[in-house]
């Protein structure tokens, strides 16, 4: 499903883990990006459904994109939202490309996983060997619970890491 919020979960808990290594916001925009082109064949009945862009060599061209657009794109939103108020927040150019690379090879896998029409190997390899891996189910109980945990970790850092 084109813009689905599942995907954001493993990226809360990679935020966790990586703190300012990583960019939440650049790592949401490539899961936008990604599914753009299902979108397209939903509007237009016409392409495969998951085609190139859910390939990793594809993947690697939306996740450049990504970084290109979604370093500034993010930095603007986060002036916007008010969390860059007391200091300019600035996301630098390894994280934006490392969040956005994070962001397009995790989503092939997860949709990898879920969606029997997805070819992550493609030109190589038509075939898609992680296909059903772990059930529907389990896959989003997976994203949920890693976005969750992911959460609960980010804010008990932040409390431990704040000033008294």
């Amino acid at each position: 499903m084109p813009f689905t919020p599942i995907h954001m979960g493993p990226g809360i808990f990679i935020k966790a883990v990586m703190r300012g290594s990583f960019s939440l916001m650049v790592f949401g925009w490539t899961q936008i990006v990604m599914d753009i082109q299902p979108l397209v064949v939903m509007i237009t009945g016409e392409g495969k459904l998951h085609g190139f862009t859910h390939t990793y060599v594809g993947a690697t061209l939306v996740a450049i994109f990504s970084a290109l657009t979604g370093k500034h794109l993010s930095e603007l939103g986060l002036r916007i939202l008010g969390i860059a108020r007391e200091k300019p927040i600035i996301i630098y150019w390894w994280v934006a490309f490392i969040s956005a690379f994070i962001g397009s090879f995790s989503h092939v896998l997860l949709d990898s996983i879920m969606h029997a029409d997805v070819e992550p190997f493609y030109p190589l390899t038509m075939i898609n060997s992680m296909h059903g891996w772990l059930s529907v189910v389990a896959l989003h109980k997976f994203c949920l619970y890693s976005g969750l945990i992911g959460a609960a970790i980010y804010y008990a850092m932040e409390w431990k890491l704040k000033p008294r």
